[in-house]
């Protein structure tokens, strides 16, 4: 799942990656634009990479756990327990105590809402990326559409300068040369099945045929379309890191200078070629709807592009295998590092705490423990100081905040219920139990187990009912207590039948008696077709009236059975004989 940690390691991350490589194309801006258009794209690479890598790769955490960025605060703090009752002296031991956190009100059954801004993050996060990713979808979708309504260029002038462009880069694939009303100047697309487009004024102009294929064909051979989709990609994905949009644009750039230094190479004259770009210039079309790359220069670029064009001394050409392959590796031996780096605690660090905590936490309570009756004491202390120094896992702290738990309530509730786990603590704060209900009801019940308690509560047993239910029958429990209030069985029912002369001896009684009050007055009905046996159900038990024998029997869902038999009725006189 995306967190707010997840995002932002990726964020400092892909700023160190693209200030990087934004610093290496600073350092060889004196090579070819090819070469450095591989160090850009080998940059793009390794940010399109870096979410992968993240989450595929083995975590490294080379600082010491001194040096961890882990928050200063602590989720857990130890708290003081009681002693054992031979020896008084309180056992140091270390029980997991969940920081404070505001409530609203520390009533039975609150449960308030905690709201973090960090909850938010991952949505504001893929909310532009959504939007960025419709955008070069549409774009794209644009492009293939814009295809099958163009015209495919017949002119031999036109097809004879592709030919020959073909021929002279050794490309074999069959490129297709279309034009279209719907744009202003040229542009090319495509890595399986290549397209360059025109516009009508591009074809009116066949003297620069020979350039404008060599430009687009170029783009095509180097396959920068593929390129562009994935610089945008990364745009997209990392749309709050400026240093990324600043690669992708001079991405874009060096692409445009390497395509340029193609032509310059076909002997193509330069200041022609410059005043190519100087006229295409006026005619952009608009590259963000298009995804597609073109001969007119952008706003920015074209004072750089033509500077370029018409510099002789610069040092055109591809990039070769070699440069290549150490572009990436310089890229591939920093970004895979810098994606397992975490700068947090080593995990065996943090194991050699917690069992140094536990082992201190044994000796304290042996050594509290002197005498030879207390043996077995000491032992048990030091069984329950191993268990509690026991540190909470995330999902454990996240609950305890979600129900409301605090540090005081802690504390009462282990003065109350004894060593409670984390799992007991949070059953009982969102069931609504108190220290208060907790006294209340052992006073009722002596002895009552913690696991009875959090069981009534949930079945909204209090302590008003337990005593009323205590004045009817001395020995109840928990157990019977839970029964009644899950049957309905309440003090008025109990009363009402002790005044009516019916004996209960105790809460079973009451239990089947009110299982069966409801079918007491059932009577046969007459009818076409009468149905001797009936049987209803109501609040998971079960009623049987049997009207032949004279019998309403009734289940619990326990299993425990209640039967009545009541005599059957007197046949109805026969009719007088007529005379």
């Amino acid at each position: 799942m995306l967190t707010t940690a997840m995002l932002l390691g990726l964020a400092w991350k892909s700023v160190v990656v693209a200030a990087l490589t934004l610093g290496l194309l600073r350092l060889v801006r004196s090579r070819t634009a090819g070469e450095r258009s591989m160090i850009a794209h080998a940059g793009l690479m390794a940010l399109l990479a870096l979410p992968a890598a993240i989450l595929l790769l083995p975590q490294w955490a080379p600082l010491p756990a001194s040096w961890s960025f882990e928050a200063a605060a602590p989720l857990a703090q130890p708290a003081t327990t009681g002693g054992s009752a031979i020896d008084p002296a309180p056992a140091a031991t270390s029980v997991p105590v969940v920081d404070d956190v505001p409530v609203k009100g520390d009533g039975a059954g609150s449960t308030p809402i905690v709201f973090s801004w960090s909850d938010l993050a991952p949505f504001l996060y893929l909310v532009p990326l959504l939007l960025l990713s419709g955008v070069m979808a549409a774009a794209v979708v644009r492009l293939f559409a814009m295809r099958g309504r163009a015209e495919i260029l017949v002119d031999r002038s036109w097809l004879t300068a592709l030919a020959e462009a073909q021929r002279r880069m050794g490309f074999k694939h069959g490129t297709a040369l279309l034009v279209s009303n719907e744009l202003r100047s040229p542009i090319s697309w495509g890595v399986l099945r290549p397209t360059i487009v025109l516009s009508p004024k591009a074809v009116a102009a066949s003297s620069e045929a020979e350039a404008i294929i060599a430009h687009e064909l170029a783009h095509v051979a180097r396959l920068d379309w593929a390129k562009l989709l994935g610089a945008r990609v990364a745009c997209a994905v990392f749309w709050f890191n400026p240093l990324v949009w600043m690669l992708a644009r001079e991405s874009h750039q060096l692409r445009e200078e390497a395509a340029d230094d193609a032509v310059l190479m076909a002997d193509i004259d330069g200041p022609d070629y410059a005043t190519l770009l100087v006229g295409a210039a006026r005619h952009d079309n608009q590259g963000a709807l298009l995804a597609a790359h073109g001969v007119a220069p952008g706003k920015d670029s074209l004072k750089r592009r033509i500077t370029r064009v018409l510099d002789g001394s610069l040092k055109r050409g591809p990039a070769s295998a070699s440069w290549m392959l150490m572009s990436l590796v310089v890229l591939a031996s920093v970004t895979a590092p810098l994606a397992a780096f975490s700068a947090t605690a080593r995990p065996a660090a943090t194991a050699d705490v917690h069992s140094v905590v536990a082992s201190t936490t044994k000796e304290t309570t042996a050594v509290t423990s002197q005498s030879a009756a207390a043996k077995t004491v000491a032992t048990d202390d030091a069984a329950t100081a191993a268990a509690a120094s026991k540190t909470l896992s995330a999902e454990e702290l996240v609950s305890m905040r979600a129900v409301g738990v605090t540090p005081e309530y802690v504390a009462q509730m282990r003065e109350q219920g004894g060593s409670l786990d984390a799992d007991e603590i949070i059953s009982a704060k969102a069931s609504g139990i108190d220290p208060a209900y907790i006294r209340q009801m052992r006073d009722i019940v002596p002895g009552a187990d913690f696991d009875e308690l959090v069981g009534a509560r949930h079945v909204g047993v209090n302590a008003a009912f337990a005593r009323d239910m205590k004045s009817h029958f001395p020995d109840i429990g928990v157990d019977d207590l839970i029964a009644l209030k899950a049957m309905g069985v309440d003090c008025d029912f109990v009363t009402d039948m002790q005044k009516s002369g019916v004996k209960m001896r105790d809460a079973d009684d009451a239990i089947e008696l009110h299982a069966t009050r409801g079918f007491r007055s059932v009577k046969p009905r007459p009818a076409a077709n009468p149905r001797p046996i009936t049987r209803a159900v109501r609040d998971g038990n079960v009623a049987v009236v049997d009207m032949e024998r004279g019998v309403i029997e009734a289940r619990r869902g326990d299993g425990r059975t209640a039967r009545i038999e009541f005599p059957a009725p007197p046949e109805p006189p026969e009719p007088p004989a007529r005379d």
